[in-house]
């Protein structure tokens, strides 16, 4: 198993001995001044990732202060000097974001990038170096809902600075001792979007608002062990939507190439930006992830005039396009089509699907939700771990929301046999826990039968629910048992 590790140290070090050497140098040289000068306006970057996209390709991002782009190395070719994706800019507070209290988006960093070329089996950027990703991936690290929970408009305000309380830099860590070949963020990034109440100890002087310094806050400075374990999917969620932290989204994170047309900057082209085609991340020769963009969701069934169902129905259909590719699929949005909402009735399931998204599938595919081929659907959104199984045609659900964001209350422990979710949905198999953590998805075999091993972690890394899936779907036991 590969374990590509995250070598800022070397990126110091070297930063050291060249001002040694110049400062050295002062006693001989009348320009040591200047060149001093010129090595110290060197900034080291604030994070160095890889961003899968479709099939194979992927990409380098470099998030930096400094004034240009830096140089990335790859193994077996010449350097190159990095693409500017974005630059960094100021943005105008949008009028229509969902808490009054916003403010001005300072994005002081600029996004630079680079694609992998094929053969290359590692990149070094500034003394970070990167594993190449994988045409054949067996063991996924899967996360969701990650950010620490700041909305004046509901109150809710999470101690950002209790790292129990907000565990996801103890997740990334615990995940990234995994050694994943992949690692998927399932949407919802950033949570901070409102200033923290005067007098809160447990979010006092903390980052806020749409700016990279709460992405970074947010997510960037937390996540780093995990940013340099290997290459990420990113799935949006709708706290990645224009009238949220959209921008950040499509400067960071976003898959596609960079387009003002879709960067939540212009109001008026939400009704694009808002909404991403699918699009199919290669697993294996046998396996595949579909992204789906569910951003714009609602928890209400669309009508058919409805932009938003136009949209999703037209997604849908080239899901069932891609689904075609592979044998065997996991079809992947933020908002879930079948889960189980927080109740106080401990012994009944809940409906918690999403409502939008269900009234425009269920009319392409009324049995099942999802096309052929969809073995298994995997979610964010509900701040929990919940693996279900159907006894009818619906691929296996699974959800996990839970590796940082505030909990969300408490879930059924028990069911009976035969209980129903959306529609004719007949569970046969179910786990769940509120607690803290992570999964991880291994291959069983050499995936020609699409068999799967989930494993719910807590944030220390202890395993909690094993699952196999299998044909659609899954059974879940408690681990160590």
């Amino acid at each position: 198993m590969r374990t590509p590790q995250h070598q800022r140290p070397l990126w110091t070090a070297w930063l050291f001995s060249v001002l040694s050497v110049t400062l050295a140098s002062s006693l001989t040289s009348p320009a040591t001044a200047a060149d001093v000068a010129s090595v110290a306006s060197v900034v080291a970057p604030d994070a160095v990732f890889t961003v899968q996209a479709e099939g194979q390709r992927a990409i380098v991002r470099v998030l930096t202060r400094a004034d240009s782009c830096p140089s990335i190395s790859w193994s077996g070719k010449p350097s190159e000097v990095m693409s500017l994706r974005v630059a960094a800019a100021t943005l105008p507070a949008r009028q229509e974001a969902i808490q009054a209290d916003s403010k001005p988006a300072v994005f002081d960093v600029r996004t630079c990038e680079a694609t992998w070329p094929q053969g290359v089996h590692s990149a070094s950027v500034a003394g970070t170096t990167l594993a190449a990703p994988l045409a054949n991936i067996k063991r996924i690290v899967i996360i969701a809902d990650t950010g620490c929970r700041m909305k004046a408009s509901e109150n809710a305000f999470q101690d950002c600075n209790d790292a129990a309380k907000w565990p996801f830099a103890k997740v990334a860590q615990s995940a990234a001792a995994k050694h994943p070949d992949l690692v998927i963020h399932i949407g919802d990034i950033h949570y901070r979007e409102s200033p923290c109440p005067a007098g809160n100890a447990g979010c006092a002087n903390v980052a806020w608002g749409y700016g990279y310094d709460a992405w970074q806050a947010d997510f960037f400075k937390p996540a780093a062990p995990l940013l340099a374990a290997a290459p990420w999917v990113l799935v949006r969620g709708n706290h990645e939507s224009c009238a949220r932290a959209g921008q950040g989204w499509f400067r960071f994170m976003d898959a596609q190439p960079w387009s003002e047309a879709r960067s939540c900057n212009q109001p008026a082209l939400d009704k694009d930006a808002d909404y991403s085609q699918p699009y199919a991340v290669n697993l294996s020769p046998h396996a595949q992830l579909l992204v789906f963009d569910s951003s714009k969701t609602s928890g209400k069934p669309f009508n058919s005039k409805d932009l938003s169902y136009g949209k999703y129905q037209a997604d849908m259909q080239v899901v069932q396009k891609l689904a075609l590719q592979k044998p065997h699929s996991f079809f992947m949005s933020h908002h879930p089509l079948l889960a189980v909402a927080p109740s106080k009735n401990t012994s009944k399931l809940k409906d918690g699907g999403n409502l939008g998204l269900t009234s425009v599938f269920e009319t392409l595919h009324p049995e099942r939700l999802l096309p052929d081929g969809i073995d298994a659907s995997m979610h964010g959104h509900l701040h929990f771990f919940e693996a279900i199984s159907f006894k009818t045609a619906h691929p296996a659900s699974i959800i996990m929301g839970n590796a940082g964001s505030a909990n969300e209350g408490t879930l059924a422990t028990t069911f009976t046999p035969g209980e129903k979710l959306h529609g004719d949905a007949l569970v046969e198999d179910y786990a769940a826990t509120a607690a803290y953590g992570f999964a991880t998805l291994d291959r069983v075999g050499g995936g020609e039968s699409g068999d799967w091993l989930l494993t719910e972690f807590d944030t220390d890394g202890k395993a909690v629910f094993l699952c196999q899936i299998k044909n659609s779907k899954s059974q879940c036991t408690k681990a160590g048992l």
